[in-house]
């Protein structure tokens, strides 16, 4: 009930109730009329016995000399020598920082909130009754796994599914964060929280609403505010050693003036609020600018690491690479071209569970090659395999397994030398008496990988490759990408040795990766980024900071979150001490008395909070994407711009209505591009 009732007179709206006293006391003031009760003590009351309390709640059952019980002993102060005015404006402008400071929090955490929010509550069921398809709108916690629910345009996708009728746009930046729609259809995986925006979608559940990836979000939402960044629990220490310091210097200038008013003043400028309020509120700015972004930073902690990472390890397979392996070359070698031996090599591979046979099954289908079917089909594990067609004796599968029914002549050693050395996969295909050809498959860069290297550089960051391919395979990616030391054939054990061995060189090391190899070097660096989307749940669980939507590109933009972060808390820290300073050297010479020195130093206070909230709105990201809508009278779409990609279209009694987008590159002249 005590607890109620002091978060009542702390709210916004007794605060307020609490400033309209204040006021009253200032009118009478200014004008001259004497009032029985000073309207002061109105504020003293209503905002000064919250402060009072949290500060012997803490003292008492915390054992926590804190900020608050340094600004109840200079409201009491205050009281005693008859500064009722200067008592109710430190009461009041102390709880009215305290709620600045929670609408910065809320307004960061905006993004977060939507998370948690977007759950769908129903859903419509596709069911059987009396032989008919029938649709029935049930809770979503009664949905079971296989269930086949239906989405119409506009509604929110209830679980995570797999599509298996229907074409649409789903909006996913909520998940993901990216600001275009994404096509799908039927095959494709769709997740909980997305906006179906066109067609009707029927999906096949694949996991209940408690396991979703909604949910596994907001999961990691919960977990945002479990740890305090080092520097604000620094801040908090300060608060408590202050306490002591202020009593004395401000016992020192009543002695040596003999004026206990000078001593009032300087417990007035002395509370550390802005100090406090330094570290909690740019961190969380940040931390909300980031979600914004598709970005989850699980703990202030990990936002400051990364501002003073020097390293960053990365992952290669399905962080710098897609993950997917693709046919990247055939070859021939006799007397086929290029879709005859693919379509040889496809009629064996078809029968065939290897990733490297579905890939080259899957090129056959892209290139709308026809594929004969085989007879005695035969599969040797670890080597390759083999059937019979009208074309003759088909064996496709590793140099070893062809070696033994082929003979191979060095021209194809020379290719397969060349392959090898870009770390391809390498399937060689025979018919007959002699090899036809080589298929080589590889994994495919990210196309922004090479950007985000050289941007890291840019901000004077090592970048280095471990992965548990071979060296040749990694050498390759990492020439193409622009990073110059590499570590390939890791166990899991090896990365997180690798990791150890960078952080004992006195390196502060970030790891980004994907898979569940990577969990203990993710656990072991100073800060560590999981590809939230492709990546394992371990993964995630055990990074600080998960890519919602995969964008490794959103890597360099976290470094320059996370310096001007830095720069916010020790600019905000230094500004603090600076007011300070000057406040209690003003106090101390009598230039200052108890209501001035309040207004000194809590308008810093606001400042030191204002000035953190700013980093919520600004913008870290070199490329942009904006999208806005244009009308044609005459229905045509044609446009200048560069780089513009039409993205859908309306057709209205006014003319065409579409929507493109374009990315241009942003410039930033302030600080905030260097850090």
């Amino acid at each position: 009930m005590l607890i109620k009732i002091m978060d009542i007179l702390a709210g916004l709206k007794m605060t307020i109730v609490s400033g309209i006293f204040l006021l009253c006391a200032v009118m009478c003031m200014v004008s001259g009329i004497e009032s029985p009760i000073d309207p002061a003590w109105g504020a003293v009351i209503i905002s000064g016995i919250p402060l009072f309390y949290l500060a012997l709640y803490r003292l008492i059952f915390e054992k926590w000399v804190s900020s608050a019980l340094l600004i109840t002993i200079a409201m009491v102060a205050s009281l005693v020598i008859g500064e009722i005015f200067a008592a109710a404006e430190v009461a009041w402008i102390m709880v009215l920082g305290a709620l600045l400071e929670d609408w910065t929090v809320e307004r960061a955490k905006k993004g977060l909130k939507n998370l948690i929010e977007l759950t769908p509550q129903t859903a419509r069921l596709i069911c059987n009754e009396n032989g008919k398809k029938q649709e029935k709108i049930i809770s979503v916690d009664e949905i079971k796994i296989d269930d086949v629910l239906r989405v119409l345009p506009g509604e929110k996708i209830p679980v995570d599914g797999i599509v298996i009728d229907g074409d649409s746009s789903i909006d996913q930046s909520v998940i993901t964060g990216e600001s275009l729609p994404v096509d799908k259809s039927d095959g494709d995986e769709v997740f909980c929280g997305t906006l179906n925006m066109y067609g009707v979608l029927d999906i096949k559940t694949t996991s209940l609403s408690e396991n979703s990836s909604l949910q596994k979000l907001i999961d990691l939402v919960k977990q945002g505010d479990e740890k305090q960044a080092p520097t604000q629990r620094i801040a908090d220490k300060w608060a408590t050693w202050l306490v002591p310091v202020a009593l004395i210097i401000a016992a020192a200038a009543w002695v040596a003036t003999g004026n206990i008013e000078r001593g009032v003043t300087v417990l007035v400028v002395f509370c550390p609020c802005a100090l406090i309020l330094a570290t909690p509120t740019a961190v969380m700015a940040a931390i909300g600018q980031a979600t914004k972004h598709g970005i989850l930073i699980k703990s202030g902690e990990a936002l400051e690491n990364l501002g003073e990472l020097n390293t960053i390890t990365f992952d290669k397979t399905g962080t710098l690479t897609y993950g997917d392996l693709k046919v990247s070359d055939i070859i021939p070698t006799g007397d086929f071209i290029e879709n005859e031996v693919l379509a040889i090599a496809s009629a064996v591979e078809n029968l065939s569970e290897h990733p490297l046979a579905k890939a080259i099954a899957d090129k056959a289908i892209d290139e709308n090659i026809a594929v004969e079917k085989v007879s005695n089909f035969k599969m040797y594990p670890g080597r390759g395999v083999f059937g019979i067609n009208s074309k003759g004796k088909i064996y496709a599968g590793n140099l070893n397994y062809i070696k033994e029914n082929f003979e191979i002549s060095d021209k194809t050693n020379t290719y397969l030398d060349n392959l090898n050395s870009e770390g391809k996969a390498i399937i060689i295909v025979g018919l007959n008496n002699q090899v036809i050809g080589i298929i080589a498959l590889s994994d495919v860069i990210r196309e922004e990988s090479q950007s985000v290297v050289e941007n890291l550089h840019e901000l004077g960051v090592k970048t280095v490759i471990l992965t548990g391919d071979n060296v040749k395979t990694a050498n390759y990616f990492a020439k193409q990408v622009g990073i110059s030391e590499v570590h390939g054939n890791l166990l899991p054990n090896e990365k997180l040795q690798w990791v150890e061995k960078f952080k004992k060189s006195e390196n502060k090391v970030c790891m980004v990766g994907d898979g569940v190899n990577d969990a203990p070097a993710l656990k072991t660096a100073n800060v560590s980024v999981a590809m939230g989307s492709i990546g394992s749940d371990i993964a995630i669980d055990a990074a600080d900071i998960a890519l919602l939507g995969d964008d490794i590109e959103k890597i360099p933009y976290l470094k320059r979150l996370s310096n001007s972060t830095l720069f916010t808390i020790k600019f905000n820290i230094a500004l603090s001490m600076m007011i300070n300073a000057i406040a209690i050297i003003c106090s101390v010479l009598g230039l200052l008395n108890p209501v001035t020195g309040a207004i000194v130093h809590n308008a810093g206070s606001c400042l030191v909070v204002l000035n953190a909230a700013l980093l919520y709105d600004r913008n870290f990201d070199k490329n942009r994407i904006h999208s806005h809508y244009h009308y044609h009278d005459d229905g045509k779409h044609a446009h200048s711009h560069e780089n513009v990609e039409i993205l859908g279209e309306i057709h209205t009694s006014e003319g065409v209505k579409h929507i493109h987008s374009h990315r241009h590159s942003l410039k930033f002249k302030s600080h905030c591009s260097k850090l």
